[in-house]
């Protein structure tokens, strides 16, 4: 049997290559990593204690083609921050971005059968003209590099993990190609699995100021699901005023803060101050006492001035400023108006940010949120821990992440639901296997 040879470039903890090897190793081929690309170092440590390499490459600038073995199939992860919503979406202006043109200098040197590519589902409307249109420009330059320059069959379709009995929703695009034909990337849905087919029991719970404040104020079942950050979010959403992190409030405090959080953010209240309208604005006493009555009302919103759920300030004005290549935006306080109350907004810099509910999923794992991430555990709450981590992916129970906590949770972040590759690769092996087959039949002498 044929020996399937691969190069697997920015290579996180591996998945693309765990559910590409075990695709093809079901089918009977025997699989050789013939080169590993990894930039971070905690990540190389993590991949040479669940693989072997044969050749292993730190920054893919560094390596010329002629020092590219030959392979059958190319894997990338490629970078995805430059198409992200976690990050600024420059696309190819970022230079992180063109790494996928590394990417496109190795297929066009080495010419091998095929390629697994995988990014954010952002890339599929990144830097797009018309929302009409199904793609944007940077995928349709990718595309147009893979197909009309190199010559490859090319598809792609965003895949969601939780179709994959996986208990978290995290979709991703994979672009695929062969040079024979088309990969049909359709599936069947499997089973809905729920957070708790995966969590490990009887650890120990967080106890902390931060946990005992929320157990003041709320029951552990009341508590699944939630979200804890001073940003909108409905009926999931607890704000520090709700658990009194920053001092205790009264109920009436509470009604006040949750109706100025919406009401600062209605286009009418611009038009009265006199500034552009923006997302949060400064009110004053006299606009507050128009959707709140209270005699009381000055010594409740100091008070929480005085605790720091609000701000006394100016409101912002738009600032327009000309510079040689374009124009800049951004705001400044404007003096010349009266003093507001405006809530302070933002994600708390706690130990927990959001609640797991072991009877749905999980949120798609990003790096920076993993490791405040909560399930209920023995009576109260805990992190997830690295072992349930890698089960949100899918990776075996081998599987091992040799690095602190923090660098683990990163990795996570970063890598992709092992068994929607195994879907990919699946489908991609049923095409090798017909071009192996049709191959050996054109060896074979006719007889006369």
């Amino acid at each position: 049997m044929e020996k399937i040879k691969f190069i697997d470039l920015f290579a996180g903890l591996g998945g693309i290559r765990l559910g590409f090897e075990k695709s093809f190793q079901d089918l009977g081929y025997e699989t050789e990593c013939v080169m590993t690309s990894e930039i971070k170092p905690y990540a190389i440590t993590t991949l040479t204690k669940n693989f072997s390499h044969d050749y292993f490459v730190e920054d893919i600038y560094e390596v010329d083609n002629e020092r590219i073995p030959d392979f059958d199939f190319l894997l990338a992860g490629f970078p995805c921050q430059p198409f992200s919503a976690g990050g600024k979406r420059q696309g190819f202006v970022d230079t992180r971005g063109t790494l996928f043109f590394e990417i496109e200098r190795i297929l066009k040197e080495k010419k091998p059968y095929g390629f697994i590519l995988e990014n954010v589902e952002g890339l599929v409307k990144h830097d797009i003209d018309n929302k009409q249109d199904k793609i944007g420009r940077t995928l349709s330059i990718i595309l147009d590099k893979l197909e009309n320059e190199l010559g490859y069959k090319v598809s792609w379709k965003v895949l969601d993990s939780i179709e994959f009995s996986l208990p978290q929703s995290r979709k991703r695009i994979f672009i695929v190609g062969t040079k024979d034909e088309k990969v049909d990337l359709t599936f069947t849905s499997k089973d809905f699995k729920p957070l708790n087919t995966i969590l490990e029991k009887g650890l120990e719970p967080i106890k902390s100021d931060f946990t005992e404040k929320l157990f003041n104020h709320f029951e552990l079942k009341e508590l699944y699901g939630k979200s804890i950050k001073d940003k909108r979010g409905g009926n999931n959403n607890i704000h520090s005023w709700d658990i009194g992190i920053k001092g205790e409030v009264s109920d009436e405090q509470i009604v006040l803060l949750n109706k100025l959080f919406k009401e600062r953010r209605k286009k009418h209240w611009a038009e009265k101050i006199g500034i552009d309208w923006m997302d949060g604005m400064a009110l004053t006493l006299k606009q507050i006492s128009t959707f709140h009555k209270n005699d009381n009302l000055k010594n409740l919103l100091e008070d929480l001035v005085k605790k720091r759920y609000l701000r006394f300030e100016h409101p912002k004005k738009l600032v327009h400023e000309k510079t040689e290549n374009n124009e800049k935006k951004y705001r400044v306080y404007d003096e010349t108006k009266p003093k507001g109350y405006n809530i302070v907004t933002g994600k708390l810099s706690f130990e927990i940010n959001k609640i797991l509910d072991p009877d749905d999923i999980a949120p798609t794992l990003v790096a920076t949120d993993v490791s405040r991430l909560a399930v209920p555990d023995n009576g109260g709450l805990r992190r997830l821990t690295i072992r349930e981590g890698l089960r949100l992916f899918g990776y075996p129970e081998w599987y091992k992440i040799p690095t602190k906590e923090t660098e683990a949770f990163d990795l996570l972040g970063n890598t992709v639901a092992v068994p929607v590759v195994e879907h990919v690769a699946n489908k991609l092996a049923e095409i090798y296997k017909r071009y192996l087959v049709y191959s050996t039949l054109k060896e074979i002498p006719v007889c006369s």
